[in-house]
């Protein structure tokens, strides 16, 4: 993402495709979080505000993965048990599943609980390497494939397209989505993040996240783009995304990414080995798509 476009340009890429505005509870939090005066108490304010949403943020936050000893029954101590950042994320993955979803999009299957589990290892992955700004990799896993949703609401026959392209050997994936319907789900999203205001380089990531090898040569690259691709590669491939979005058995694009991602972050197949095993062991990920 190095030229900008005209107005025209993004209308054609987009075609006719909405953008969903960002939801003002998060306009609000980002301006909260701005403020000198920012406690936790504010943050749980505004969230409790939206009774929904808190009954949402209960709910996860009270599911296996953040194995807490006793029950979290308000807003105000899961922010103080968890922090504002990782609440602020968890109000994220609520809202971008609020603004897109579709009941009438069956076709959808586990796409959301797939992005929910993307985000969540690439938090494990991020903190395993000490990855500076962790939470950044999960808000990567749950923006990256936004677009997805959207096409589908765009094309009919999406999901068949989307599978077409996970089975592609020799084009990258948003290439072959290109060559079909002449823009991919790549370009959607990063449009989505510029909307939601995500830090520049992160919706970059969000656009080139099928095409990492591009960034992972490039010496000029920024490196915090090339830490969040190499967290949500490695994310993916752990959590089957090949299966379970693109609805192939074999992951093609791991095979062409593997020793670059490896090889960037200085793991060797058997630390990523032990990775994968590690968060398995959190409940996170799977052993039946590694291939």
């Amino acid at each position: 993402m190095t030229a900008q476009l005209t107005d025209d340009q993004i209308k054609t890429i987009l075609q006719g495709i909405a953008i969903p505005p960002q939801p003002q509870i998060l306009v609000d939090l980002q301006m909260e979080q701005l403020d000198p005066n920012c406690s936790v108490l504010s943050v749980a304010k505004l969230i409790s505000q939206d009774v929904g949403l808190s009954g949402s943020i209960l709910k996860t936050v009270n599911s296996s993965f953040f194995q807490h000893a006793s029950n979290i029954t308000s807003i105000t101590q899961a922010v103080n048990l968890l922090g504002i950042k990782t609440v602020v994320n968890l109000v994220n993955a609520h809202s971008i599943k609020g603004e897109l979803a579709d009941e009438d999009i069956i076709a959808l299957g586990r796409f959301w609980d797939s992005a929910m589990e993307v985000a969540s290892t690439s938090l494990v992955i991020a903190k395993q390497i000490s990855m500076q700004n962790p939470d950044e990799a999960y808000t990567l896993g749950l923006f990256h494939n936004c677009g997805i949703p959207l096409l589908m609401k765009r094309y009919d026959d999406y999901q068949s397209v989307i599978r077409q392209c996970y089975a592609e050997q020799t084009l990258s994936i948003t290439e072959k989505e290109n060559e079909l319907i002449r823009t991919n789900h790549a370009v959607v999203g990063y449009y989505v993040g510029k909307a939601w205001n995500l830090p520049k380089y992160l919706c970059e990531a969000i656009h080139d996240h099928h095409n990492p090898i591009n960034i992972f040569t490039d010496e000029f690259a920024d490196n915090r783009k090339k830490n969040l691709l190499a967290v949500l590669k490695m994310a993916e491939f752990i959590c089957g995304c090949h299966a379970t979005i693109g609805g192939q058995s074999e992951n093609y694009e791991w095979h062409q990414v593997k020793q670059y991602v490896l090889d960037y972050v200085g793991m060797t197949e058997y630390d990523f080995e032990h990775l994968h095993a590690t968060v398995i062991e959190m409940g996170l990920g799977s052993t039946d798509y590694y291939s």
